[in-house]
């Protein structure tokens, strides 16, 4: 159970309110997108731009993350545009949430949680992988626990995949694929097998036979993103490995339920 951006339904993305809300769902793994800022963090947002989900100044608070400093990163407010585009699930506690680091949410979580990181553009931040790795390294999360791995690396970037892969072949690694047919997808196995362990197919396009040929290749199989209870079923019964959804916690009860 992947909690997409972490509970997301229900808290704005990619902040500590939807993370910790996702821990306490039950969520396996939390997601981050990184971005890497002017000045070399790396920080946790979806977007290439902070137009969508951020408000502060305009000059701090919009346009591309690549072109900000991480001081103004941190003076933005990453939590009121969810109260505005969804009255029914605002809260006052939302406003004046931050984005936060990579390597704070690391802080934050350590071995409460496992980390399901996607490389955002990675051409765009050369050297991204090798600072991904570092940081990996340097807080533990290179070696599985309980037979799982603590962290799980992604990108529909296969060149940026390839170099992180090579820097520790040991560490998981997905490849994201977009819309296409199951067949499109069963074709593409082979070559994908050369660096990752599994793919992450967008939900529509995964059936039976995909996730058949998957699994005989040792794959795992992590459909994108799925909110419908009917649906969470469905993917269940043809043995998915595992499934990103914004709602963990109904995930968790479709699960318990079967």
């Amino acid at each position: 159970m992947i909690a997409h951006r972490g509970s997301s339904y229900s808290a704005p993305e990619h902040t500590f309110a939807a993370y910790d809300l996702a821990v306490a769902e039950g969520a396996d793994y939390i997601e981050q997108d990184i971005h890497r800022t002017s000045d070399g963090v790396l920080v946790v947002i979806h977007d290439a731009t902070l137009d969508r989900t951020a408000r502060g100044d305009p000059v701090a608070c919009a346009g591309s993350v690549s072109e900000k400093t991480i001081a103004q990163i941190r003076s933005c407010d990453a939590g009121s545009w969810f109260n505005s585009l969804r009255p029914d699930r605002a809260r006052a506690e939302y406003v004046g949430l931050k984005i936060p680091t990579l390597e704070e949410v690391i802080e934050r979580y350590g071995s409460r949680s496992r980390y399901y990181i996607e490389m955002k553009d990675p051409d765009k931040y050369p050297g991204i992988e090798t600072e991904l790795m570092a940081l990996l390294v340097k807080h533990g999360l290179t070696v599985a626990a309980e037979g799982r791995p603590r962290v799980i690396v992604q990108s529909f970037d296969a060149a940026s995949l390839k170099r992180f892969n090579a820097l520790d072949p040991r560490l998981t690694v997905i490849q994201l694929v977009g819309q296409q047919s199951s067949a499109e997808t069963v074709a593409m196995l082979d070559g994908i097998m050369r660096y990752a362990s599994g793919i992450g197919p967008h939900r529509a396009g995964v059936d039976r036979s995909l996730v058949d040929a998957a699994l005989r290749k040792g794959f795992m199989v992590h459909p994108y993103t799925v909110d419908d209870p009917a649906e969470m079923k469905t993917l269940l019964d043809i043995r998915v490995s595992g499934m990103f959804t914004n709602r963990p916690g109904m995930l968790r009860e479709v699960i318990a339920n079967r």
